[in-house]
C-alpha cells in the first residue's frame, strides 16, 4: 500500500535514505558518540546557511561521506524539504557534488556551509514537481506493470492492534494470548493489515497543465513546464515552471498567457512547496498533519525498495476495500514524461557496457571494493526489474519479433537492450535431450551458473545479465546483449570461439579462455577433460563442452550457456531416462522422464569432495603414524557427522559449503584475529579459488587434534569430476578409454555418496530433531538444496519419510503437499501457456476449483466470457474442459512421472487445503482475494447463510470475507458492481485478482559483508568481545551501505546480529535490530515466508528478555497464527514455542494460562517425540510445576511421578535429573498431603477460612528459572533440569515466599530457531 504509493520511479528522486541519515532518521554519527562519549576526528557539525525559514541550521556530517550524500540529507530533513535544486558553497567557492567532504579546503568542525539556490533547467523542474507531489501526498495510487497489489507489504505496525482496540473487560487484564484457539485452522485475515486510517489531503490536484509544453518563443524565454493546481478551497492556478522558480502565470482552461499575475495576486517563489503555503490558506496545516500521520508508521515499512523486487502477497484485499483505493489522478499518466522527459531516452541503458564496466572497477583498497560491490548490487537490482517489465510485456505479445515469421517458440526480441526468448526448444537445440522441458531446465539451471562466476569474480571473465521470467505460463529468459553475439561470422568462423559450436559436432578451442575456464573449473571441481568432435579429433576442455565461450566484439571474454558446471546424475537417467526413438515412438512407463538434463547439485559435488578429502587425509596418516590410527579414526568419523549436523542445523547459513567452511577455519586458526583484511583476503581467496591446499590443512588440524603431531601435506590431493561423461562422448585411444572409464566411475560413487549416505541421513537427522523442520515448500526446498539434494528426489524422500514415526509422518505430508504443489504447478502452466490474457484469471479460477473446491462442486463450470471467445481463434481453450477426476489423473501422472513416486491412494489432506492453496499460489504468481474461502459443502453453506442478511453482494461473492466492516472511519470503499448470479463454486474468476512474475535472477553475494560478519562471529567465539563487536557493526555498516536497507540479504544480517548481540546482553541494540529484521524479511521475503515466522518468534524472545513480556507474546501470538496458514497446527517445532510462551505467560503471573500453553506443548510432544521421551518428561516436570504454581497439588503429583518414571526408565535411578525429580516428588506428595487434609479440616469446620488477599498467603511469585531450563531441555541435549533448591519453591506454594524476579534463559534451542 503505502510501499506501492510513495514509489514515484526508480529515478533519483526518491532514493532510499542516504549512508548519513540511516533509516531511523538518526545520523551514525550520533550513535557512535553515544558508543565512545567522543565524536571520532573525521565526524563533526557544520552550520548550513539556508536562504529562507530557519536561515541556519547545524548538521552531523562525516568526511568519508560523498557531498552528495550530504545534499541528500537536506533534502530529507524537515525543515529543508522544499530545496532540490542548489549547490553548496565553502568561503565563497562552489563545492563541487562529487567530491568527498574530506576534500573540501579548510572544511572543519562549526565550518560554514551555503546554500545556494540554482535556476532549474528542464529536468530538474520535472524532478522537482515529482518530488513536491510525493511530499504532499498528492501522488494517488501505482498500477506497477511489475509490482503486484500491495507488493512490498509490512504488517509490522498493525501486529496486535486489534487486541489493544478492544475495551477492557471487567476483572484481570487478559494476556495476548487470552483467546488462543490451538486447534483452529488459520486465520486468513492475519494476512493482511487493518483499513488505515485516512491521510490528511493537503490539495486536490496537481498535474502538468494542458498548455505544456512550452512554445519555442517562450523556451527562449527560460519556461521550462506548466502546472496546474486544485487548492482544498477549491480554486484553481496555472503555474508556470521557470528558470528561476515557479509563478501563478494569467493562463486559464481556455486562454493561454504564462506571464505572472499583476499584484496583489503575484505570488512567486523558487520552491513549488513555497509557493503552495502562500496560495492555499489551510496548506501548511493539512502538510504538517499529513508529516505527523506518516511519522506514526516506521520508516522501514514505507520505503519503497530500491535494491530488491518487493515480495508480492498471495492473498490481497478485495478491489472495492479501503486498502487499495484507486483515486482520480490526471498526473498518473504523466508521470512517465516527468521522470524522462520528452524523448524519454534518459531511461534506455547500455545494460551489458555497465556490468562489464562494473566488472573491471579496481578492488584492491577496502573502500573500492565496497563501492564496487555497492554498485553492482544497484545494478542488477535495475537490471532485473527492467528485464521482468519487458519479459512481461513479451508475455503479453506487446513487443513486436525480430523474427515474426518464426514458430512462436522460435521468436526472439529486443527490448530496452536487452535480448528476449522464451525457455523452449523452438530451434531443435534439445531434441535428443527431452525438447521443450530440457530447454526450460536448461534455462532454469543456466542463471544459477551465472550466479555462481558472478560470486567467484575471476577477473576478465564476464557474463551477460541473465534473468528467467515465469510468467501467466510462460518461461520467458532475458539477457543483456553481448556484443558481436548477432554478428555475422565469415564462412569458415565460428560463431562460438570456445566448446560445442552447433550442436557438439564441432569443437572450438580458442587458447585465451584457457586460464580463464581453468580457474572456473578448479572452483566448482570441474575436470580438464578430452572431448571428441564429429570427425573424432580431440580437444582438451577446461569446462564442460556444452559451456562456451565467446569473444565479444568490445574484446572482453564472455562465458555462456552455464548450465552444465556439475556431471549429470547418472543412477537417475540410467534408471529413468530412455533416448528418443522414431518418430511417434513411446517411451516405455518406467523409463520415461521428461529430460536428460538431470545434473547433481554443486553442494553435492561439494560435500562429496570433503569426503575424499577426508579419506586422503585418513590414509595420510596411516601410513605416516600407525599408532595414532585409532585416535584419528574415530576423530574423522565424529567430524564428520558432527561437522555436517551443524552446517545444516545453521539454516541461516546459504549452503552446506559455507558454513562448514567458517567451522573448519575456527578450529584451524585458534590465534586471536586481529587484523581484519587477512581474514577477509583469506575468505575471499578460499570461496574465489577453494584452495584445496587450504581445506586439508583445516581437515588435517581437525582430524589430529594434538598440535605436536606433523601435519600432512595434501599437496597430491586433487578432486575433480567430468561433466560430460555419460553424454554420448566416445573416447578413441585406450589410454583416453581407460581415464574415461576411472571418470565415470568417479561420478557414479558421487550418485551413489548421495542416495546411500546423503539422503538417509537428512531424514534421520529431520526424525531425530537435529535440523529445523521445514514449515512450507520454500523451506523444504532450501533445506534439500542446502544438502545438495535435487527436488526430483522428493518421491524418495516420502518413501523413507513412510513410517510410524510421528515426525517422519509430518515429513512425509509435506513432501507429499509439495509434489501435488508441483505436479499442479508443471500442468497448469501447460494450460495457461497458450490462454489469451483476458481469460488468465477464469482459467487458473477453474484449474483451483477441479483441484481444491472439488467437495463444494463436483463439476465446477469455467466462468470465461464466451462473447470474447470468436476474438482468439488460436487459442487454447481446453482448460475449460477439465474436471476434478481429469486434474488428478493429470497430476498423479505428473508426481509419477517427475519424482517416481505413487500417490496411491492419498491425496489433499482435508484441513490442509488452505497450506496447498498458498503453496500453488506463490509458485504460480496468484494474487487472491482474501477471504475464507470454502473447501467444503459445510463451510459453503455456513458462508452462504452468513452472507445472505448481509448488504447486497459484491459482485455476487458471499461477504463473509475475513475482514467483518472494523471500524468505520476508513476511506470510502468503491461501490460494488452489480450483482451476477455464479454458480456454486469454491473459486470464482473474479477472485484471482492478479497474476505476478516468479523471477530467478543471477545477483552475486557481497563477500565484503559477510567476510566482516563472519569475522566478527568467530572473534567472539574466541571471547574477543571488544573486536567482535566492533566488526559485527562494521559488517552491518557493509550489509546496508552495499545492499541498501530493504534487501533479503539485509534481513539475514539484521537476524543474525540480533541473535548474537542478544547473547553478548547488548538487549537495545538487539530489540533494534530484530524489529528491523522483521520488517524487511516480511517486505522483501513475504508477510509469510517461515523465515518471517522466525523473525517474528525472535522478536518475542527479544522483547521478553527486554522486559516487554506482553509485545512478547502479541509477536508470538502473531507467529503461530502464521504458522497455522502455511504449515497447519502442531508443528513439531512449535513445541519449543508453545514452552516459552507459557514461560512468559508464567513471568507475568498468569498462571492458569501458563499451565493451559504447557499441557498444549505437551500434547503436540507426546504425539511427535512419543510418551516415553525425555523431552515429554521434561515438560511433563515442568507441567508439573505449573499446577503446583495454579496449587492444584494433587495433578502435580501425578505429572511429576510420570516424569520421574520416565526419567528412570530412559537415564536409570542414577541420573542427576531423575534424582532431582524423585526429590521434587516427594515434597510435592508432602504438599499434596497437607492440602488434602487442610480441605478437609474446612470441610468439617474446624478452620475458619481466611480471604487469600488479607495476610501473605499465596504470593504469585515469578516463575522460577526451572521451566525455562527445562525449555531448554525439551528441544536440544542438554537434559538438565531446575537447579533451584526445592524447598523454595514449596515454601512459595505453600505461600511463604517473597516475590523473586525470574530470569529466564533467552532460547531454548538456538539451532531450532536461526
Amino acid at each position: 500500500m503505502a510501499a506501492s504509493n510513495n514509489d514515484a520511479s526508480k529515478s533519483d528522486v526518491a532514493k532510499t535514505p542516504s549512508k548519513e541519515q540511516d533509516v531511523n532518521g538518526q545520523t551514525e554519527a550520533a550513535e557512535d558518540d553515544g558508543a565512545n562519549g567522543q565524536l571520532p576526528d573525521n565526524i563533526f557539525q557544520v552550520n548550513i546557511k539556508l536562504p529562507h525559514e530557519p536561515f541556519e541550521m547545524q548538521m552531523t556530517i562525516s568526511t568519508a561521506e560523498q557531498v552528495q550524500d550530504l545534499r541528500q540529507s537536506i533534502i530529507e530533513m524537515p525543515h529543508t524539504f522544499q530545496y532540490s535544486c542548489f549547490h553548496l558553497e565553502h568561503e565563497g567557492q562552489r563545492i563541487n557534488d562529487y567530491v568527498e567532504l574530506s576534500e573540501v579546503t579548510g572544511l572543519k568542525a562549526d565550518s560554514t556551509l551555503t546554500l545556494v539556490e540554482d535556476p532549474y533547467n528542464e529536468k530538474e523542474a520535472r524532478l522537482h514537481t515529482i518530488r513536491v507531489r510525493e511530499l504532499i501526498g498528492a501522488a494517488g495510487d501505482r498500477t506497477d506493470a511489475l509490482h503486484g497489489i500491495m507488493a512490498g507489504l509490512s504488517l509490522h505496525d498493525t501486529v496486535g492492534l486489534d487486541q489493544s482496540t478492544k475495551p477492557k473487560e471487567d476483572g484481570p487484564e487478559q494476556s495476548p494470548l487470552a483467546d488462543y484457539d490451538f486447534k483452529s485452522p488459520g486465520a486468513i485475515k492475519n494476512l493482511l493489515p487493518p483499513p488505515p486510517e485516512t491521510a490528511p489531503k493537503t490539495i486536490k490536484a496537481i498535474a502538468v497543465s494542458p498548455w505544456n509544453p512550452p512554445p519555442y518563443h517562450l523556451r527562449s524565454k527560460g519556461h521550462l513546464l506548466y502546472l496546474v493546481v486544485t487548492t482544498n478551497e477549491n480554486e484553481q492556478h496555472h503555474i508556470t515552471g521557470h528558470v528561476s522558480g515557479f509563478y501563478v502565470n494569467k493562463s486559464s482552461n481556455a486562454t493561454f498567457d504564462p506571464f505572472p499575475r499583476q499584484a496583489p495576486k503575484a505570488k512567486q517563489a523558487h520552491s513549488l512547496l513555497t509557493l503552495l503555503e502562500e496560495l492555499s490558506p489551510s496548506f501548511s496545516s493539512s502538510f504538517q498533519a499529513l508529516l505527523e500521520h506518516n511519522a506514526k508508521k516506521e520508516l522501514l515499512t514505507i520505503f519503497q525498495l530500491s535494491n530488491a523486487i518487493p515480495a508480492n502477497p498471495w492473498m490481497v484485499p478485495a478491489p472495492s476495500s479501503a486498502l487499495t483505493p484507486h483515486q482520480p489522478d490526471l498526473a498518473r499518466t504523466q508521470e512517465p514524461y516527468l521522470i524522462s522527459g520528452v524523448e524519454n531516452t534518459e531511461t534506455l541503458r547500455d545494460w551489458n557496457e555497465e556490468f562489464q564496466s562494473t566488472r573491471e572497477m579496481p578492488k584492491d583498497a577496502v573502500h573500492d571494493r565496497v563501492f564496487r560491490e555497492r554498485l553492482t548490487s544497484k545494478l542488477f537490482a535495475d537490471y532485473n526489474d527492467a528485464a521482468t517489465r519487458g519479459a512481461m510485456l513479451v508475455a503479453r505479445g506487446e513487443i513486436a519479433p525480430l523474427n515474426p515469421t518464426e514458430a512462436t517458440d522460435a521468436q526472439i526480441f529486443v527490448y530496452n537492450n536487452i535480448f528476449y526468448s522464451f525457455g523452449a526448444d523452438g530451434v531443435g537445440t534439445y531434441g535428443t535431450e527431452g525438447g521443450d522441458e530440457a530447454a526450460r531446465v536448461a534455462v532454469g539451471k543456466d542463471v544459477f551458473g551465472v550466479r555462481a562466476v558472478n560470486n567467484l569474480d575471476i577477473p576478465n571473465l564476464f557474463t551477460s545479465g541473465t534473468v528467467v521470467v515465469d510468467y501467466l505460463g510462460k518461461r520467458i529468459v532475458g539477457q543483456s546483449i553481448v556484443p558481436g553475439i548477432f554478428k555475422q561470422r565469415d564462412p569458415g568462423e565460428h560463431q562460438i570461439d570456445y566448446g560445442a559450436v552447433e550442436g557438439k559436432e564441432i569443437v572450438a578451442d580458442d587458447k585465451s579462455f584457457v586460464p580463464l575456464f581453468e580457474q572456473l573449473s578448479k572452483a566448482l571441481r570441474v575436470k580438464k577433460h578430452p572431448v571428441w568432435d564429429k570427425d573424432n579429433v580431440r580437444h582438451e576442455l577446461e569446462a564442460s563442452v556444452e559451456t562456451k565461450g565467446l569473444i565479444g566484439t568490445d574484446g572482453r571474454r564472455y562465458a555462456l550457456d552455464l548450465y552444465r558446471l556439475t556431471p549429470l546424475d547418472v543412477s537417475w537417467i540410467e534408471a529413468y531416462w530412455t533416448e528418443p526413438g522414431k518418430e511417434g515412438e513411446s517411451k516405455p512407463k518406467d523409463k520415461d522422464y521428461p529430460h536428460r538434463m538431470a545434473t547433481l547439485r554443486p553442494e553435492l559435488v561439494e560435500s562429496y569432495g570433503r569426503l575424499k578429502l577426508r579419506e586422503y587425509v585418513k590414509n595420510e596418516l596411516a601410513k605416516t603414524a600407525k599408532k595414532n590410527e585409532t585416535a584419528a579414526k574415530k576423530e574423522v568419523k565424529e567430524e564428520e557427522s558432527s561437522s555436517e549436523e551443524e552446517s545444516d542445523s545453521d539454516e541461516s547459513s546459504e549452503s552446506e559449503e559455507d558454513s562448514e567452511d567458517s567451522e573448519e577455519e575456527s578450529d584451524a586458526e585458534k590465534k586471536p584475529k586481529t587484523k581484519k583484511l587477512t581474514k577477509a583476503e583469506k575468505k575471499a581467496e578460499k570461496k574465489a579459488g577453494k584452495k584445496a591446499e587450504n581445506e586439508a590443512a583445516v581437515e588435517k588440524k581437525e582430524t589430529t587434534e594434538e598440535p605436536e603431531q606433523e601435519r600432512v601435506d595434501i599437496s597430491g590431493f586433487s578432486f575433480a569430476l567430468n561433466p560430460d561423461v555419460f553424454s554420448g562422448q566416445n573416447p578413441q585411444s585406450d589410454e583416453d578409454k581407460e581415464e574415461w572409464a576411472q571418470d565415470e566411475a568417479e561420478v557414479r560413487a558421487a550418485c551413489e555418496h548421495l542416495l546411500s549416505e546423503v539422503i538417509p541421513r537428512m531424514v534421520q537427522e529431520l526424525k531425530d530433531g537435529e535440523v529445523g523442520f521445514p514449515m512450507d515448500g520454500q523451506s523444504l526446498s532450501s533445506l534439500l538444496h542446502k544438502r545438495g539434494v535435487n527436488i526430483r528426489y522428493l518421491g524418495k524422500i516420502a518413501e523413507l519419510a513412510d513410517k510410524p514415526e510421528p515426525r517422519l509422518q509430518a515429513l512425509k505430508r509435506l513432501v507429499v503437499q509439495e509434489m501435488i504443489a508441483r505436479g499442479f504447478k508443471h500442468f497448469a502452466n501447460s494450460k495457461l501457456r497458450n490462454v489469451p490474457a483476458p481469460f488468465a484469471a477464469a482459467a487458473a479460477a477453474h484449474l483451483l476449483n477441479c483441484l481444491l473446491g472439488a467437495e463444494v462442486s463436483a463439476k465446477p463450470v469455467a466462468e470465461s466470457e464466451s462473447s470474447l471467445k470468436p476474438m482468439y481463434p488460436e487459442a487454447d481453450f481446453s482448460f475449460e474442459k477439465l474436471t476434478p477426476e481429469s486434474l488428478k489423473k493429470e497430476i498423479l501422472a505428473q508426481i509419477a512421472l517427475r519424482y517416481r513416486y505413487d500417490l496411491g491412494q492419498s491425496w489433499i489432506e482435508s484441513g490442509k487445503q488452505l497450506q496447498l492453496l498458498r503453496e500453488v499460489a506463490l509458485k504460480l504468481g496468484l494474487q487472491l482475494e482474501s477471504k475464507q474461502y470454502a473447501f467444503t459443502k459445510e463451510a459453503f453453506a455456513n458462508g452462504a447463510a452468513s452472507a445472505t442478511p448481509a448488504a447486497p453482494q459484491t459482485n455476487g461473492h458471499s461477504t463473509s470475507s475475513s475482514k467483518k466492516r472494523k471500524n468505520k472511519t476508513t476511506p470510502p470503499a468503491r461501490a460494488a458492481s452489480p450483482t451476477v448470479t455464479l454458480p456454486q463454486q469454491t473459486f470464482h474468476a473474479d477472485d484471482i485478482l492478479n497474476m505476478v512474475p516468479v523471477i530467478k535472477e543471477a545477483s552475486p553475494k557481497s563477500l565484503l559483508a559477510e567476510e566482516a560478519l563472519e569475522a566478527g562471529r568467530m572473534s567472539i567465539a574466541q571471547d574477543q568481545k571488544e573486536l567482535g563487536l566492533e566488526l559485527l557493526m562494521e559488517s552491518l555498516q557493509l550489509h546496508e551501505q552495499i545492499y541498501g536497507v530493504l534487501h533479503p540479504e539485509v534481513a539475514k544480517a539484521y537476524h543474525t546480529l540480533s541473535d548474537l548481540l542478544f547473547n553478548l546482553e547488548d538487549k537495545v541494540s538487539a530489540l533494534e535490530l530484530a524489529h528491523k529484521a522483521v520488517i524487511v524479511s516480511e517486505r522483501t521475503r513475504g508477510v509469510d515466508h517461515a523465515d518471517t515466522i522466525l523473525a517474528y518468534l525472535h522478536l518475542g524472545l527479544v522483547e521478553h528478555g527486554s522486559g516487554n513480556t506482553k509485545d512478547a507474546l502479541v509477536y508470538v501470538r502473531h507467529a503461530l497464527e502464521l504458522w497455522k496458514i502455511i504449515y497447519g497446527a502442531d508443528h513439531p517445532d512449535s513445541i519449543t514455542t508453545l514452552n516459552n510462551a507459557a514461560v512468559m505467560l508464567q513471568a507475568m503471573k498468569q498462571y492458569h494460562e501458563s499451565r493451559v500453553w504447557f499441557e498444549a506443548s505437551l500434547a503436540i510432544c507426546e504425539d511427535v517425540s512419543g510418551k516415553n521421551s525425555i523431552n515429554t518428561a521434561t515438560l511433563l516436570f515442568q507441567t508439573a510445576q505449573s499446577l503446583a504454581l495454579e496449587r492444584d497439588m494433587r495433578g502435580a503429583v501425578n505429572r511429576m511421578r510420570e516424569s520421574y518414571n520416565i526419567f528412570k526408565e530412559v537415564l536409570g535411578a542414577e541420573d542427576r535429573n531423575t534424582k532431582e525429580t524423585e526429590s521434587w516428588l516427594e515434597q510435592l506428595t508432602q504438599s499434596a498431603v497437607s492440602q488434602a487434609k487442610q480441605i478437609n479440616d474446612m470441610a468439617k469446620g474446624r478452620i475458619r477460612r481466611v480471604q487469600l488477599t488479607g495476610r501473605d498467603p499465596l504470593r504469585p511469585a515469578a516463575a522460577t528459572p526451572s521451566a525455562s531450563d527445562a525449555a531448554a531441555a525439551t528441544s536440544s541435549s542438554q537434559r538438565r533440569i531446575d537447579q533451584r533448591k526445592i524447598e523454595d519453591l514449596l515454601k512459595y506454594i505453600e505461600g511463604d515466599a517473597h516475590k523473586t524476579p525470574s530470569k529466564k534463559r533467552t532460547q531454548t534451542n538456538p539451532r531450532k530457531r536461526t
